[in-house]
């Protein structure tokens, strides 16, 4: 009966096996070293991730080579990572240009006069000023009461009857007794009366004057900071910008 030596193949085999063992344990580490050298503590990147592609394939086990499926799918996200990286940077750069033209828009408006949703306004009495009310529904009786910073109705304006829509008011200065009221803060009640026989109030536009420019440190909407201690307002609350 004939013997059958084995020591010899299971000897080869166990070579075969150690060093596929090994050679994957060589590829991790090289991936593992790849991947720390070109991130660091930073989000993977295209140089990075061509980088750790490129280590993958000299690494790769000689026993169960890449296919090409996997290195063209790997290819193919190495394209999609390129575009977004490209399309990120063009919308920071447009980002960044819709801004510069929203502060050099909004620089100009300093020292102009702006037309905005209010009901206070600082006016210079020696001329006229025009505000406007919006009615909401058609009606017979508009009318403005103008007080004083002390509360007291210096000017009742009566408009009449007025469609629905924005309707425009002139005020020339004047007190109800004729006589020029002072310069000066004051606010403007618009109210009409239903069918009901109650008195409704309605908003008010009013003009004011832009003295500076806040700019958001955010990427929010820029504000308008008014004259005479109006508050600020924001660029889209504008209405009319006068001269």
């Amino acid at each position: 009966m004939s013997t059958i030596d084995t020591s010899s193949t299971n000897t080869a085999v166990q070579d075969l096996f150690n060093a596929k063992v090994s050679t994957a344990s060589s590829t991790s580490s090289s991936l593992a070293s790849a991947a720390s050298a070109a991130t660091g503590s930073q989000s993977l990147g295209k140089d990075a991730f061509l980088q750790l592609l490129v280590t993958q394939l000299k690494n790769q086990d000689p026993l169960s080579p890449q296919d090409n499926g996997a290195f063209v799918s790997q290819l193919a996200q190495f394209s999609s990572l390129e575009g977004i990286n490209t399309l990120n940077d063009s919308v920071n750069a447009i980002s960044s240009n819709f801004s510069s033209s929203q502060a050099l828009q909004a620089s100009s408006l300093v020292g102009r006069s702006v037309i905005t949703q209010t009901d206070t306004a600082v006016v210079d009495t020696s001329k006229s000023m025009t505000g406007s009310v919006a009615v909401t529904a058609a009606t017979g009786n508009v009318s403005v009461k103008i007080t004083d910073k002390d509360g007291n109705v210096v000017r009742t304006l009566d408009m009449g009857a007025q469609s629905a829509g924005s309707s425009s008011f002139v005020w020339d200065g004047k007190t109800d007794a004729g006589e020029t009221a002072p310069a000066g803060t004051y606010t403007f009640n618009a109210t009409t009366k239903n069918d009901a026989g109650d008195s409704v109030a309605l908003a008010t536009s009013l003009p004011a004057t832009v003295t500076s420019v806040t700019l958001s440190q955010t990427g929010g909407e820029m504000m308008l900071n008014l004259a005479g201690g109006m508050g600020s307002i924001k660029l889209s609350q504008i209405q009319t910008i006068g001269t």
